[in-house]
């Protein structure tokens, strides 16, 4: 079995592509970081 034929039978689960555009992956994920921010922030928890 060579490598090529490993990486042709594993299965796609859902997960995002190796070929997507990183720069929308850190702006949601700095999205989050404001949302909770603001949760903690209006819940008095800081």
């Amino acid at each position: 079995m060579t490598a090529n034929s490993a990486t042709a039978n594993r299965v796609r689960t859902g997960g995002p592509g190796e070929d997507g555009t990183k720069i929308v992956e850190h702006a949601m994920g700095w999205v989050l970081v404001v949302v909770v921010a603001m949760l903690v922030t209006r819940l008095g928890l800081l």
